[in-house]
């Protein structure tokens, strides 16, 4: 932790201050809009992810610079996404493939905001994207992991596209992508859409990539060991504290799909169990169930939780089960929501 606060949130500011400066520089104003919104909002999202560069060893700069341009990147198409002017999937699927080509060491830039109006952005799309893609040139494990990156990378993009379209054909088409991809899956259709939401699995492989030599049976261990449990555990808790927010604002919400507040509970304390088994089979494991444990506290520990009925009841449950890491982050995190009060 006190690499994290020296090292990493410095830098990971750092690169967010260069790319806020180039969003204002985007000629098109909605697009201008979403991307300093994106940043502004989410900044969390790349200082929670950025924890990965602990990983790459020396070369921890070089993760934080991946890490922070292929989440903005991320969070820039949900916005365009989630508060868009247009509805139309092979919209989504084109802004997208940005994602995909960012994992490649030189595909070509496409027009990614070929199908909709706003069309302009002064290449800041273009130039996370290849930022991301100087990463992967020097990657020496690229080859052992671009198939693990790709398969990660093209579930979150299914995701996005499935999950924005017409809310009348969001559920039908969730469902019929995992019985496309499961058989006899341990989850529900709206567990499996939350597993593919996150990119924690993404941040890890191509940080270890950095940071030591990858074979094929550890970059597998990686995958099996995100995916589902500790992805999913991750964007459960980012929907279980927006259920409010997201039930005004007539957002999809994995967490509304639950039989009752019971029976969510169970299936998250569930999550917790499996994330912290499955990174049992990692080296430096201790660090992975760091991680987890501080999903757990950091998300519990927003003030949005205070709203929710029976949150804090829940909260004290989940705590009790993921431990004392889990409460220490729990406690850092109230702590920061005061003083951060306190101060406005």
């Amino acid at each position: 932790m006190a690499a994290v606060y020296r090292k990493i949130f410095p830098a990971v500011n750092a690169e967010l201050k260069f790319w806020e400066t180039r969003a204002r520089e985007i000629p098109d104003e909605e697009l201008r809009r979403q991307a300093l919104a994106s940043i502004d909002s989410k900044r969390f999202h790349c200082l929670g992810g950025a924890v990965y560069a602990l990983l790459a060893g020396y070369r921890w700069h070089e993760a934080i610079r991946f890490i922070v341009a292929y989440q903005t990147i991320s969070d820039y198409l949900d916005n365009l996404c989630d508060r868009s002017t247009s509805m139309d999937p092979d919209d989504f699927r084109l802004l997208h493939e940005a994602m995909a080509d960012a994992l490649t060491e030189k595909n070509p830039i496409k027009h990614y905001y070929a199908l909709r109006a706003e069309q302009r952005d002064g290449e800041y799309l273009a130039d996370l994207v290849r930022t991301c893609q100087k990463t992967m040139r020097h990657l020496d494990s690229y080859h052992v992991i671009h198939c693990h990156l790709l398969e990660l990378e093209q579930l979150y993009s299914d995701l996005q596209v499935h999950k924005h379209v017409r809310l009348e054909e969001r559920v039908p088409r969730l469902v019929n992508w995992y019985h496309d991809h499961t058989v006899d899956s341990p989850l529900y259709w709206y567990e499996f859409s939350a597993a593919a939401g996150s990119t924690l699995g993404i941040f890890c492989l191509v940080s270890y990539g950095l940071g030591r030599k990858m074979t094929v049976g550890f970059a597998e261990t990686i995958t099996e060991s995100y995916f589902p449990f500790m992805q999913g555990l991750h964007i459960l808790l980012d929907y279980y504290i927006d259920q409010d927010e997201d039930r005004r604002e007539g957002d999809l919400n994995f967490c509304h799909y639950y039989d009752n507040q019971n029976r969510m509970k169970k299936r998250l304390i569930y999550f917790i169990r499996q994330a912290d088994s499955h990174v049992q089979h990692l080296p430096d494991h201790t660090f992975h169930e760091m991680v987890h444990h501080g999903l757990v506290g950091l998300y519990l520990g927003d003030p949005k939780v205070k709203s929710l009925e029976n949150g804090l009841d829940i909260t004290s449950d989940l705590l009790r089960v993921s431990g004392y890491k889990a409460r220490f982050f729990h406690w850092n995190t109230k702590l920061y929501h005061r003083m951060t009060k306190a101060r406005a």
